[in-house]
């Protein structure tokens, strides 16, 4: 008898949690349009151009998205949210995924019932500061005056770094990025700390005139590790697999020399794993229950990994970023993903 009640409720909870499993990947087939949370804006990685048109790094992982579930990159909606916004939208439903910069950290994954599902980006924590401040590390900001975003891992790692080594500073804590720019570049803090990404997006884009680039430096220490990623809502795994395997098909694409410029050419290939990759050989899209050229449809609309990370950040962008952590694992960097096969 216990053994029958005991199946019976592995059953039900086998079904909840498959019920469950559908419901976001539902909702944005029935809404024919997926809702991605983005950051308020920062150059290279998310932020509406002049026509509007939204672009960067972290974008480009939300069209990958589209492009596996509707074969169309183009099939976003855009919500820009803060720092402290962005994870109540993701519970509450008002967005379907979040790519706005947030760390993978143990209590973001366990306690606020969401899922991280792959790195887009490692990045780490560290100091920007006017030239003529006259400070070449972060040991020499003792008694400084700090811009930082509440309710971010930013701010906690500012509060460790200092009680660490045994400083003082003073908070100035403003909710919205583009205040925390304004406030930094009207000298009403000596220092701006967040991720180095958005450190060096500031410099490049939005140093006001007369000042420019080069009279702003970031220090060299980094001070923490931050490992920027989607995040889901937890139990929604069909549309986690999605999510997490559009990522990895940039990273898989990038590796095997598949690129939006010979994607097409790439169909002809004799390698049976690029032919499985861009569901030559079919089976990939079925066990996601997508089509089989979800692959296909994310190079030849998105692109690779490293085509995002150059055109919007890299060397071919204003913001001129190392590929650093970010190469390859063959080439010496973190970026690895598991196999499509």
């Amino acid at each position: 008898m216990l053994r029958g009640i005991l199946s019976a409720g592995l059953a039900l909870l086998a079904f909840a949690g498959t019920a469950q499993a559908g419901s976001a990947l539902d909702g944005v087939r029935a809404r024919g349009v997926l809702a991605c949370g983005v950051g308020t804006g920062t150059a290279g990685y998310m932020m509406p151009d002049s026509q509007g048109k939204w672009r960067g790094l972290s974008v480009d992982v939300c069209r990958a998205v589209a492009a596996t579930i509707f074969g169309d990159a183009e099939k976003v909606k855009y919500q820009p949210l803060t720092s402290q916004q962005r994870f109540t939208a993701l519970q509450s439903g008002e967005v379907d995924m979040l790519m706005g910069n947030a760390t993978w950290t143990l209590t973001r994954d366990s306690a606020l019932g969401l899922d991280f599902v792959g790195v887009y980006y490692y990045d780490g924590q560290s100091f920007l500061v006017p030239k003529k401040l006259g400070v070449k590390s972060a040991k020499e900001l003792n008694g400084a005056t700090i811009c930082v975003a509440p309710g971010t891992t930013t701010e906690l790692n500012l509060a460790d770094y200092f009680r660490a080594n045994k400083m003082s500073f003073k908070p100035v804590v403003i909710e919205k990025v583009d205040e925390i720019r304004a406030a930094f570049f009207a000298g009403r803090c000596d220092v701006y700390t967040t991720d180095a990404s958005s450190l060096a997006a500031t410099r490049a884009a939005n140093v006001p005139p007369p000042r420019t680039f080069d009279d702003f430096l970031i220090l060299p220490e980094i001070i923490s590790k931050e490992p920027l990623g989607p995040v889901v809502r937890h139990g929604d795994n069909q549309f986690a697999d999605i999510v997490r395997w559009s990522l990895y098909a940039m990273v898989e694409a990038e590796e095997y020399g598949i690129s939006s410029a010979n994607v097409d050419e790439m169909l002809k290939s004799d390698n049976p794993t690029i032919k499985r990759i861009l569901g030559v050989t079919p089976g990939m899209g079925k066990a996601l229950g997508v089509d089989e050229r979800w692959v296909y449809n994310i190079v030849k609309q998105v692109g690779n990994y490293g085509e995002s990370f150059e055109r919007n950040v890299g060397m071919g962008s204003p913001l001129k970023i190392e590929r650093g952590l970010n190469r390859l694992w063959t080439k010496g960097g973190l970026q690895y993903a598991p196999p499509i096969r």
